[in-house]
């Protein structure tokens, strides 16, 4: 069941901090960042087919206020997404790049740094078995990402709005959160394409991530992103 039917997660009042619970994380991998990929379109930006003009981004509800919040406790991030576009011939591997620069700058003058962007340029195969091994789901950008920033992927999460990205999460071992907006429409299920938990908004999903992984004793007042930097 989506949750389309209920409201953003608001922003706390201002100089309030969200209460959250946290758990130890187990057998981290010692020097390897720990990482949060995010979908593009419906996840981190709002869906609009075939976009390559940085103008048209525009960032999901709360989606500054997340990523902000997952700055502050050290999280990798990085975008990985399909982008079919190039090989239909909508836009080309330059405007790509472009759109990519436009969103690492709009991210930068949030005070957020997007450490990779990983983009699958080609169409969906008629025939699975001939498809690319970087398409979501496939893991292959996870993977990509995963061995050029040195990331441990046991100790990450896939954050997307379909379960495809949801089985490329869980095929490359991460934890998995569906942004559960009304965006899937096939609801294919088997094991790999089940996520770990469902979240309403990004900001949702950051507050998740930190209290799974944030090391504590009881409840702790973790800063948000309306108050960082205040």
């Amino acid at each position: 069941m989506a949750l389309t039917d209920r409201q953003p997660t608001p922003p706390p009042r201002a100089g309030q901090l969200p209460l959250v619970q946290a758990q130890r994380e187990d057998n981290p991998t010692p020097g390897r960042r720990r990482a949060v990929f995010l979908d593009k379109d419906g996840t981190l930006v709002e869906n609009v087919p075939y976009n390559a003009d940085p103008t048209r981004l525009r960032f999901t509800p709360y989606a500054l206020e997340a990523l902000t919040l997952l700055s502050a406790f050290d999280y990798t991030l990085v975008v990985v997404t399909n982008q079919p576009g190039v090989a239909l011939g909508r836009f080309d591997q330059r405007a790509l790049n472009a759109l990519e620069q436009g969103l690492r700058e709009l991210l930068a003058a949030a005070g957020v740094t997007l450490a990779g962007f990983y983009a699958c340029p080609h169409a969906p195969a008629a025939d699975p078995n001939f498809a690319c091994a970087c398409r979501k789901p496939a893991p292959g950008l996870l993977f990509a990402a995963a061995e050029a920033l040195d990331i441990d992927l046991a100790r990450s999460w896939m954050v997307g709005d379909i379960l495809d990205d949801i089985e490329a999460g869980r095929r490359a071992g991460c934890r998995t959160l569906l942004l559960d907006v009304g965006h899937e429409t096939e609801w294919r299920y088997a094991p790999q394409r089940v996520p770990h938990a469902r979240v309403r908004d990004l900001f949702d999903a950051a507050r998740l991530i930190v209290a799974r992984d944030l090391d504590h004793t009881g409840q702790e007042e973790l800063p948000c992103a309306w108050t960082l930097g205040a």
